[in-house]
């Protein structure tokens, strides 16, 4: 098997017309097939003491020793840098070599580094306008991004530079393969790897985006909303247990609202708010994206805050208990009332937006502005517009254009 560094060679020598106080600086020149590139050794030597063809200093002084253990140590190191990129792209430019090793490339030329500056800038902002879980999700995806590049690659970082297709297929296998991930926990990972990269466009540090003709395989979508009987049933059925009411109400709640259970354990008596016309509204912020959110209370959710006045700890609406505990009730709501699928609280918020709103003919934009969306596209993973919504809105074309036109004879 061929060396990897077959066709890399450092040659050191003198700069000779560079003569201070009897001594020349120690050059560095490294070759790669045709391509040349020189760099500075940081030595000075006494030109009648230099081995030319060797490259090295004669004797055994301790200037000798000294200076030659330190040459020893930059082929060592250049030789390395070059096997990193080698084992990354497969090829290396000697300058590329160069830079590396000179730490010529800034930090915020390499990804790990830009990564941890965008999870540093967002944990200042934890809590005001970016939430606890965002910051989580970063921090997570940037440690398995560091996992993969020393497992896979050996090394602690890589410039921007070195990024490419492959490295994001390899990177994409290791979630898949190494991790066990499925494809809804490896999308949102690649999706920050994608960021960063965006990021490295935006300031200039490339101009490719090595993405260019990959996608993530994505899983077949499945029904994220409760169809209108299955929210009756829920409704209608009653529940012994008053944790289990508690439980059926918030969702319930959450489906004529489209708060998300962060919100809904958030919401107070000051975002209840009353127009002058007598209706009231809920107005609030977002706490995942600090947008705001102002939803008309119908009916259902007007009774479900009297039915809880005074329930809620310091102003808060409503009791409202862990997340965990209220999917885990869910569980046995949905068994109880004889509803097949696995109930969560999150489906109340595409429930909200699909068969609340769309399939009752609220405009798209409404839904959106009422969700607290910043863009339109976001809204629509959550809205489905429903097959009983499709019938209507064609019979109601259908005699809008009845007659409207005739064949000719």
């Amino acid at each position: 098997m061929k060396a990897l560094n077959e066709n890399l060679k450092v040659y050191f020598y003198l700069k000779k017309n560079d003569v201070r106080n009897g001594s020349c600086p120690v050059m560095g020149r490294i070759y790669i097939g045709n391509d040349i590139a020189q760099f500075s050794c940081k030595l000075d030597v006494d030109p009648a003491l230099w081995d030319t063809r060797a490259g090295r200093m004669n004797g055994k002084s301790n200037q000798a020793r000294r200076v030659n253990q330190q040459i020893d140590k930059i082929n060592v190191a250049v030789n390395a840098k070059y096997r990193e990129i080698i084992s990354l792209r497969g090829k290396a430019s000697a300058s590329e070599v160069k830079n590396i090793y000179q730490g010529i490339i800034s930090s915020q030329e390499t990804l790990l580094s830009v990564f941890r500056t965008h999870n540093e800038q967002y944990e200042k902002r934890r809590g005001i306008n970016i939430a606890k879980n965002t910051c989580r999700n970063y921090a997570g995806s940037l440690a398995h991004l560091e996992r993969f590049i020393n497992s896979y690659y050996h090394v602690s970082d890589v410039s921007f530079r070195q990024l490419d297709y492959s490295f994001i297929e390899n990177y994409y296998f290791y979630l898949r393969i190494n991790c066990k991930m499925s494809s809804n926990t490896i999308i949102p990972k690649i999706a920050s790897l994608k960021k960063m990269v965006n990021i490295a466009i935006r300031e200039g540090i490339v101009n490719r985006d090595p993405f260019a003709g990959f996608s993530v395989e994505r899983p077949k979508a499945i029904q994220r909303f409760i169809p209108a009987n299955e929210l009756e049933m829920l409704i209608k059925t009653p529940f012994k247990s008053s944790a289990l009411s508690l439980t059926r109400d918030m969702f319930v709640f959450s489906c004529f609202t489209g708060l998300s259970y962060i919100d809904l354990y958030n919401l107070t008596g000051n975002h209840i708010v009353k127009t002058v016309d007598g209706s009231l509204w809920i107005e609030i912020s977002r706490q995942k994206t600090d947008s705001s959110s102002r939803i008309p209370l119908l009916d259902i959710p007007v009774k479900l805050i009297e039915k809880y006045r005074g329930s809620g700890s310091k102003d808060k609406v409503f009791p409202v208990r862990s997340n965990y505990q209220i999917n885990r009730e869910l569980k046995k709501i949905a068994k109880l009332c004889g509803i097949e699928r696995r109930l969560t609280f999150h489906m109340a918020r595409h429930t909200f937006a699909t068969e609340t709103c769309l399939s009752s003919g609220v405009p798209l934009e409404s839904v959106s502005r009422m969700m607290g969306h910043k863009r339109l596209n976001t809204t629509q993973i959550y809205a489905k517009i429903t097959y009983n919504k499709v019938d209507e809105d064609m019979d109601i074309l259908s005699e809008k254009i009845n007659d409207k036109y005739v064949f000719a004879s």
